[in-house]
């Protein structure tokens, strides 16, 4: 029964641990947050901190994979009913955009883990699978809408896509209320124009 409460005890700590690295990464960015400011903000010393991760990329790592998994479960509820080849493209691209939005609005954070150049090259790897499940899915749909386009094509198109959603989703994010509404209907209009040729 101790190892139990050992283990519940251990997992607790290291989402204490991952939930004040997202919290920083959103206020600091990766490169301005350390594992001393992690320790502090998530209640214990360095050197607990250090029991379960060995260092800031192993945490971020960690992170990352958090992150993968929860956008999966987000595209997943979203696309559970979904008929991707008869769905009009505006609603197509909201189901895909608007858990896009809800979770870079959840995770701030997240986007320290996106397309940052200056993360060590072992760190960009574990992060990497964050950005190829928004891609991959977002390459499917064109697939799927699109059989006659070519697969280079089709994920050069859910690259560009992919970076319209990037560029715009910080200013989402910081935006509230109606101008946060204005700025996905932007996304959505910008994304809608690019695909339209793409899979008519």
């Amino acid at each position: 029964m101790p190892s139990v409460r050992r283990q519940a005890r251990g997992e607790r700590r290291i989402t204490d641990i991952l939930d004040a690295t997202l919290a920083l990464f959103a206020e600091l960015g990766y490169e301005k947050t350390s594992t001393n400011a992690i320790a502090a903000r998530a209640g214990m010393s360095p050197g607990s901190l250090y029991q379960y991760f060995p260092n800031k990329e192993a945490i971020a790592e960690a992170l990352s994979q958090r992150l993968v998994d929860e956008l999966r479960a987000a595209h997943a509820a979203a696309f559970g009913e979904a008929d991707v080849m008869g769905m009009p493209l505006p609603d197509l691209i909201s189901r895909v955009v608007d858990p896009l939005v809800a979770f870079n609005v959840t995770h701030p954070g997240a986007k320290a883990l996106l397309g940052n150049t200056a993360m060590p090259a072992a760190l960009a790897a574990g992060s990497r699978p964050l950005q190829s499940a928004v891609t991959g899915r977002v390459a499917a749909i064109i697939r799927a809408r699109s059989p006659h386009l070519p697969d280079a094509d089709a994920d050069r198109a859910a690259m560009v896509a992919v970076q319209i959603v990037a560029a715009l989703m910080g200013p989402i994010v910081i935006a509230e209320g109606d101008e946060r509404a204005a700025l996905i209907t932007e996304l959505k209009r910008a994304l809608t124009g690019y695909l339209q040729p793409l899979t008519e």
